[in-house]
């Protein structure tokens, strides 16, 4: 891996507000720092009634941080993604150094959805789902919410909105108020294990 990606780097740019993504599949690797920016109020996101009983329906459970790999590697798994192979090895090293973590959807003892993103202190960085039943991703996105309240996180960065994140309750706010939330969100003493 060469030192202009890697974890220590990718750490100091969410620090600073920026991300980073590639082109597509074989791309360069770009860093985005967006004006609006999007997050999910965080104590204000809850499920739907139609979204729980499709959840109950399913059965969905869940673990976190426990295929970590395999989570990322589905997340890649689309036609048009931004998920490259060095934005792979870099965030598997991001695991294992802590900081990037998973939330898998099972149904009936098998994978069927999850999300990964990057904790430092009160701030989550989201970066992708996947999901092979439908809602599976959104039960993980559920999950998260109540995982990160619960530890007294500030921020949940959705970086760019898109139909799916404005659906689970994504809005977008001006870069400067972002930098502002997200300096209090990283002096707060908590985190997500």
């Amino acid at each position: 891996m060469n030192g202009f990606f890697c974890a220590e780097v990718v750490l100091r740019a969410y620090i600073d507000g920026y991300f980073p993504m590639a082109e597509h599949r074989n791309g360069n690797i770009y860093w985005h720092s967006p004006d609006p920016r999007a997050i999910f109020p965080l104590y204000e996101i809850q499920a739907s009634r139609k979204d729980r009983q499709s959840f109950r329906k399913y059965n969905f459970t869940f673990t976190t941080n426990k295929r970590f790999d395999d989570v990322i590697r589905y997340c890649a798994e689309r036609d048009d993604t931004w998920i490259n192979d060095e934005i792979k090895m870099t965030y598997i090293e991001l695991h294992e150094l802590g900081y990037a973590h998973s939330i898998e959807t099972y149904h009936e003892d098998k994978l069927v959805g999850g999300l990964y993103g990057v904790s430092i202190a009160g701030a989550f960085f989201g970066e992708s789902m996947f999901n092979i039943l439908p809602n599976a991703s959104k039960a993980a996105f559920y999950y998260l919410i109540e995982h990160l309240k619960s530890r007294g996180f500030l921020l949940l960065d959705s970086q760019y909105i898109n139909p799916f994140t404005k659906q689970l309750g994504a809005i977008e706010i001006r870069k400067s108020t972002y930098l502002k939330l997200l300096k209090q969100a990283l002096n707060l003493e908590v985190k997500f294990t």
